[in-house]
């Protein structure tokens, strides 16, 4: 079912009737959301809390594996250690 932003402020009961409820703004016709009744809240929340978990582990792993420090070769080095040993090999 979809409905304005404004119906769904009007008649907060559209829940009881539908598990579901694409909002949508009549003006403009753009997607604005997706309200879930209170049943399957919790469910999607733990799959949502899931997913962007996973996305951030996996942003962090890329960056980790760029900056070199996922395989432990920086490990537990400062800045300035990092700095003289980058400016070191491109002097050499």
């Amino acid at each position: 079912m979809k409905i304005g932003v404004r119906d769904l402020v009007r008649n907060s009961r559209i829940f009881e009737n539908h598990d579901y409820v694409d909002v949508e703004d009549k003006r403009s016709h753009t997607y604005k959301g997706l309200f879930v009744s209170p049943k399957y809240a919790a469910e999607l929340k733990a799959y949502l809390d899931k997913k962007i978990q996973k996305e951030k582990r996996r942003k962090l792993a890329d960056i980790m594996q760029f900056a070199g420090v996922e395989n432990g070769s920086f490990a537990d080095m400062s800045v300035q250690e990092l700095t003289a040993g980058k400016r070191k090999r491109y002097e050499e």
